[in-house]
């Protein structure tokens, strides 16, 4: 006999299993790999299985998420499919738990919480690392540019006081350092004999660089106010900063609270000290522009 509240847990299992049922189906259409595609439909028959067994208990038809079907998708089509993958094991092992709470309550549930774990090692399996061996060099560039660009439009900004002016060189001193830190990380991944292309590290590390420079000194060509430019621009930097370990602490399983916390109070320390050097040096040399 279920109770109203047990009913209720395993219908919304239920269609979680049907909403996942279809976006594996989806995802084995996106995939150009034909192993990969058939990894993802077996797994995607397996979960229509599972909502055929919740069913068979609730004798309800439920409809599926249509928001999350369309998020998964678009999220593994703009950031690839190991991102999706990842956010969908995240999923399997919430599954998981509660398979394990229903145990004593629903019978056979033991081999549909196997069949999960199952999944879970198919993913890991499926998950080509390849895609995600340049995530060093993209995050190189990355931080070398949030902690060294803000750190130089604080200065600048008291120092120039001009926001044009202060966008300019920002900008020119970004794309010089982009090509510096690309050149670096060439001769660095050639150098190490890692198992990555030293023309595509480089290139990835100067892109990150020169992507988030723009993003950064945007403000100044858009605002006159110096202050709400800095403001701006240091607000950039922590979207960025949140994006982007937002993606890594999914990628690679690392802790997200601490990774995040870490580099903005390194960005915004760095920025801050510079700032105060900025009004030093404009007080000594009675900069006035």
């Amino acid at each position: 006999m279920l109770t109203p509240h047990l009913k209720a847990r395993i219908l919304h299992a239920q269609r979680n299993e049907l909403t996942e049922h279809i976006v594996y189906h989806r995802l084995a259409g996106i995939v150009k790999k034909k192993n990969y595609a058939e990894v993802l439909e077996e797994i995607s028959r397996e979960e229509l299985g599972h909502y055929g067994f919740f069913k068979a208990i609730t004798r309800t038809d439920v409809q599926p998420y249509p928001f999350k079907i369309f998020l998964y998708v678009l999220i593994s089509r703009i950031f690839g499919l190991n991102f999706g993958l990842k956010l969908m094991e995240g999923r399997e092992d919430s599954a998981q738990d509660f398979y394990e709470s229903l145990r004593g309550a629903v019978p056979n549930i033991d081999s549909i919480a196997e069949i999960e774990k199952k999944h879970e090692r198919a993913l890991l399996d499926l998950i080509d690392e390849e895609r995600l061996k340049y995530i060093s060099s993209v995050v190189l560039g990355l931080n070398d540019a949030l902690v060294e660009l803000t750190a130089t439009l604080a200065g600048f900004t008291l120092a120039l006081q001009n926001t044009r002016l202060i966008g300019i060189v920002g900008l020119i001193t970004g794309i010089a350092a982009s090509m510096s830190m690309a050149s670096s990380e060439y001769l660095s991944t050639k150098q190490e004999g890692a198992d990555k292309n030293p023309l595509k590290a480089g290139i990835y590390t100067g892109l990150a660089y020169v992507g988030t420079v723009a993003i950064l000194v945007s403000p100044y060509f858009f605002f006159t106010n110096m202050f709400l430019c800095l403001g701006l621009a240091l607000a950039n930097a922590l979207l960025i900063i949140l994006f982007f370990t937002f993606y890594i602490s999914v990628a690679k399983r690392l802790d997200f609270k601490k990774r995040f916390l870490e580099m903005a109070a390194l960005s915004l320390s760095i920025a801050a000290i510079t700032f105060v050097i900025g009004m030093a040096i404009r007080k000594v040399f009675g900069v006035d522009i």
